[in-house]
């Protein structure tokens, strides 16, 4: 038999550090590969931690409540002989990089805990209460001047009815929603109302200031030819909803569009580290998910070229269900290389998104909208009704030139025109 230590592995780009909600294996229990054993919460996501061996857990080196730094030890397993897998890093991470982060991560953690060791003020101490709240959930409740009493009576959806990060954002959201008016100044036309952004809008706010910060937004337009997309969607989605119990979107197909042409221009596919610039080799689409509190989310689907048409459709039917129940794990949320988003579904007809980085591309899909509009035929030019719609991409013109953002965005315009009517989904 043989001990193998168990890392925190990564929970997405930038986050460093994550704490320990739950242990949901005890020391001596049996355990297989991709079995979860415990469970943890990023400024992101609330989500649970596998295990990459099979085994069982000879020992703890963390407990719940503890801030722990991304690749830090959090356990020893107990292998057999045939069963250790080295995961030691591999040359494309080495392991001072590794260490690196750690220690940044260590540094978080040094400073977390001498913050929340600090006296508690009077309005906001938890000292006298048995219920455990993550440091996440607590360090909402203080930045948001949430009183003790308040977050005890706030319900937990968490096992063993812990109070999760969703839920205390549910709390806020809805408490600011019944608020009387604040007293402001007066203006001409009478009271104002103060709104303050909750966690996420403020994190949101952050990120597109930064990323117009960051890139040399610009924006081009074309306008797309859907006919042909719109008239196949309407004879295939009955059957497939029959067949499958599930629907077809336009986003699939829109997501398809944009995969082939990456495959045709990969310098899209690529972010800038300094002066340097990385070319990706897997095509991971972020597509924007509308979420029911007004916020929006960008998960991702991962190596998108390897899905045919059902396949994506089945994913982003997935994502996006997960999305609007809160259920999105952390690595839902990273890697993405390129984005899209569907703005047509709010009837904006098109748009000028801000680049998610590090990536350096975006394209947005504005409402399918019939218009006359000019078709050529080798008898000549007609006049018909077309359902048409604008496409918006915004590139970032430091490492992406106005040929390559419109070529690119022209290639997704003529994979959308010549869509193949003839093909099936079943």
């Amino acid at each position: 038999m043989k001990i193998v230590k168990m890392v925190m592995p990564p929970m997405g780009e930038s986050i460093m550090e994550c704490t320990v909600l739950h242990l949901l294996k005890k020391a001596g229990d049996p355990v297989g590969i991709d079995d979860s054993v415990l469970e943890v919460a990023t400024d992101k996501v609330d989500t649970e931690v596998p295990c990459p061996y099979s085994g069982k857990i000879a020992e703890w080196l963390v407990k719940e409540g503890d801030v722990v730094a991304i690749g830090s030890v959090v356990a020893n397993i107990e292998v057999g002989d045939g069963e250790y897998v080295d995961t030691r890093p591999t040359p494309e991470e080495p392991l001072e990089e590794v260490l690196e982060v750690a220690e940044t991560a260590a540094v978080l953690e040094k400073d977390y805990h001498e913050a929340v060791s600090k006296k508690a003020d009077a309005k906001f101490d938890t000292s006298g209460n048995s219920t455990f709240y993550s440091p996440l959930v607590l360090s909402i409740a203080k930045e948001e001047n949430i009183s003790t009493s308040e977050l005890g009576s706030i319900p937990g959806t968490g096992s063993e009815n812990r109070v999760t990060k969703n839920d205390i954002l549910s709390f806020l959201s809805n408490r600011k929603t019944v608020s009387p008016i604040l007293p402001v100044a007066t203006s001409l036309n009478g009271s104002n109302e103060i709104i303050e952004m909750d966690r996420m809008r403020k994190m949101i706010a952050q990120r597109m200031v930064e990323s117009r910060r960051i890139s040399a937004h610009v924006t081009s337009f074309i306008e797309t030819d859907m006919t042909p997309v719109v008239n196949w969607r309407e004879s295939v989605k009955n059957e497939y909803r029959k067949k499958s119990g599930d629907s077809i979107t336009f986003t699939p197909i829109l997501i398809e569009a944009v995969v082939k042409a990456i495959k045709d221009f990969p310098m899209i596919n690529i972010s800038v580290d300094g002066d340097k610039i990385i070319k990706k080799k897997d095509i991971n689409i972020g597509m924007a998910v509308a979420l029911p509190d007004g916020n929006l989310i960008v998960p991702v689907i991962h190596h998108a070229d390897q899905y045919d048409l059902p396949g994506l459709a089945r994913k982003v039917n997935e994502l996006a269900k997960r999305a609007r129940e809160n259920k999105l794990k952390a690595d839902d949320l990273s890697g993405g290389t390129y984005t899209i988003s569907n703005i047509g579904a709010f009837a904006n007809l098109m748009g000028t998104p801000i680049i998610v980085q590090p990536q350096v591309a975006i394209m947005a899909f504005g409402a399918i909208k019939k218009k006359p509009a000019v078709i050529e035929t080798p008898q000549g030019d007609l006049l018909g009704i077309r359902s048409m719609m604008f496409i918006s991409h915004s590139y970032d013109h430091r490492v992406v030139d106005g040929s390559l953002g419109g070529m690119f965005l022209k290639r997704v315009n003529d994979n959308l025109e010549n869509f193949d009517v003839h093909r099936t989904l079943i």
